[in-house]
């Protein structure tokens, strides 16, 4: 069983699931949080940005380190982590004990993170790839919902410390299944030692680069149509609680539909016609939900359908850039484009909609993040075309 690639993927599915999971536990609790501790929203908001902020500075050493020392391992101590700040928030009366809870829970979820992604790419890789990257990728949103519906109640229930602490305690049972039955792919080299540095060639750091500036880019877009739709709908005549149960919908059709893009670009064999369909009609249909050039409706479920089957393709574009042996640091730099644009661009959005004074901006400010990812699959095509030095496929 453990060497069944969709067993290992089930199995990976769970573990990234208890991140999304932990990442809700303080979005869903903030107003507890407020009441009991005393602290504004902003510092709430502060909470949540601390579990990615990490991502900066940890994915790159991240993945050398589990090229190192291999990626199980790293994975098993990136959940202890997880669980440890958990159990950390669950005791705390104070934001400074908080923060510091959510950083070593952040720190542990992006070395998971970047390592996950590898193991999947190296169980995957010229099978189904797109498909299993898809799967893997809902995994964030299945978390997310999962605290959505349970945190609240719990949270009223034994008070926010409960939730806190039962986020961290999911993550126990998950290292317990990594550490028991995960075994490294067939000819992945994880048994081999390693050294502890960076043997990327340029080719490959360039390629990387370019699949990572599309994957954050593509984020930055989705998160900034979900953080301010509810604003613009509001805008429009919509009740808040109307607007942000419509706006939800953006996450559960990635559920259904990241999924559904994989398979597609794996049984075509036209990843990157499912990549550019899917960026240009999310930027079409938020241009005119912008502008009103559609109705508002119409726009919106464009939106919904088209911003999903992108997202496994792009997880894939990794594999076919790195040599096997490089993988674990080479999602490391993938990742630290994902971190840091995630980190500063939705801001920038929010400063374009503070100046402006338009609810609108900020879609259009996420059409242009899409216009962004088109250049960026443009861009690894052409480089990987122009290499005189390319790496074969890896396998």
């Amino acid at each position: 069983m453990a060497r069944n690639r969709w067993f290992i993927l089930a199995l990976l599915f769970l573990a990234r699931t208890a991140m999304g999971l932990q990442f809700q536990s303080v979005g869903s609790v903030a107003p507890f949080l407020v009441d009991s501790i005393g602290i504004q929203y902003a510092a709430a908001g502060t909470l949540i940005g601390l579990y990615l902020l990490p991502g900066v500075f940890i994915s790159l050493p991240g993945g050398m380190l589990g090229e190192r020392f291999g990626a199980k391992r790293i994975v098993v101590i990136g959940l202890a982590m997880m669980a440890a700040g958990g159990l950390v928030m669950g005791v705390s009366q104070s934001f400074a004990t908080l923060a510091c809870g959510r950083l070593l829970s952040g720190t542990g979820a992006v070395l998971m993170n970047v390592l996950l992604t590898k193991m999947v790419a190296d169980w995957f890789a010229g099978r189904e790839i797109a498909t299993a990257m898809a799967i893997l990728v809902t995994s964030w949103p299945f978390g997310i919902a999962l605290g959505l519906l349970g945190f609240v109640p719990l949270a009223a229930w034994l008070g926010w410390p409960a939730v806190m602490t039962a986020a961290a305690l999911v993550c126990v049972p998950c290292l317990l299944a990594v550490a028991a039955f995960y075994r490294p792919a067939p000819g992945s080299g994880e048994a081999a030692p390693a050294r502890f540095e960076l043997n990327l060639t340029a080719r490959e750091w360039l390629l990387v680069s370019f699949a990572g500036f599309v994957w954050a880019t593509y984020n930055v877009g989705y998160i900034v149509l979900v953080s301010f739709l509810p604003g613009y709908f509001t805008s429009r005549g919509y009740a808040l609680v109307q607007a942000s149960a419509l706006v939800s919908w953006l996450g559960w059709t990635l559920m259904v539909f990241v999924p559904a893009g994989g398979y597609l670009a794996d049984r075509l064999g036209r990843p990157d016609a499912v990549m550019l369909g899917g960026f240009v009609l999310t930027g079409i249909a938020a241009a005119c939900l912008a502008t009103g050039a559609l109705p508002m409706m119409l726009a919106f479920g464009v939106i919904a359908f088209a911003v999903g089957p992108p997202a496994g393709p792009i997880m894939a574009l990794p594999a076919s850039a790195l040599r096997m042996h490089n993988r674990a640091t080479g999602m490391g730099i993938y990742f630290t484009w994902y971190y840091a644009l995630m980190a500063t661009f939705p801001a920038l959005a929010g400063l374009a909609r503070d100046i402006t004074q338009s609810s609108a901006t900020p879609l259009l400010f996420a059409v242009l993040m899409m216009a962004f990812a088109v250049a960026g699959v443009v861009g690894f095509r052409l480089a990987a075309r122009m290499s005189k030095t390319a790496a074969p496929m890896p396998r």
